[in-house]
């Protein structure tokens, strides 16, 4: 009985520790204004991590947004997403970048919600650089949701604390097939 009592006190200290617990926040500059994020390391530790850790090693280096989703520019999906999609884009490509294991919403308690950042993927398990932002509510991109096939969804791991009108206004820049005509460059990205 004891040992529960212990194991309970420490068990809500911890989760104090956490609840109390800063999370980082990433400042991405572009061209049309600033986005900053706020970084969830504590519900989604895997993709956090590797997300600083690639700021961190400059990875981010001359950084794009460069894939727009709207309702208008995505004919052939039954299941419709707003989305803004960023990363390295082009050299080093990303695909050779080792990726991080999947934590899914399910994982993590996380939803895809306006502003949500999260992890550009294929299969599951293949998400490395590439990162998107929520222009709404995008529930179909949570465990379970049907814009992927798998069904597992995509691994949310942060939040947009300012700057979402600067998401909007880039999901509104003209595109070819949901690629950006005039990529939007991400000037600096730092964690404060």
């Amino acid at each position: 009985m004891r040992k529960a009592i212990i194991f309970c006190i420490t068990a809500l200290v911890i989760g104090f520790h956490a609840v109390a617990q800063e999370l980082p926040r990433v400042e991405m500059q572009t061209s049309l204004g600033d986005i900053v994020v706020a970084i969830d390391t504590i519900n989604a530790p895997v993709t956090a991590k590797n997300f600083i850790k690639h700021i961190e090693n400059g990875t981010y280096e001359n950084a794009l947004f460069y894939r727009v989703v709207r309702l208008n520019n995505q004919p052939a999906n039954e299941i419709k997403i707003e989305v803004i999609q960023g990363g390295i884009y082009t050299e080093p490509r990303f695909e050779s970048i080792k990726p991080i294991a999947h934590e899914t919403t399910e994982m993590t308690g996380l939803k895809h919600l306006d502003g949500t950042l999260s992890m550009a993927r294929s299969e599951p398990g293949t998400a490395s650089t590439e990162f998107f932002i929520c222009v709404g509510d995008q529930p179909e991109l949570d465990f379970g949701g049907k814009r992927n096939p798998d069904g597992q969804g995509f691994a949310a791991f942060g939040q947009v604390i300012s700057g979402l009108d600067v998401a909007r206004k880039i999901q509104q820049q003209k595109d070819k097939q949901q690629t950006l005509v005039d990529k939007v460059v991400i000037s600096s990205i730092k964690i404060y």
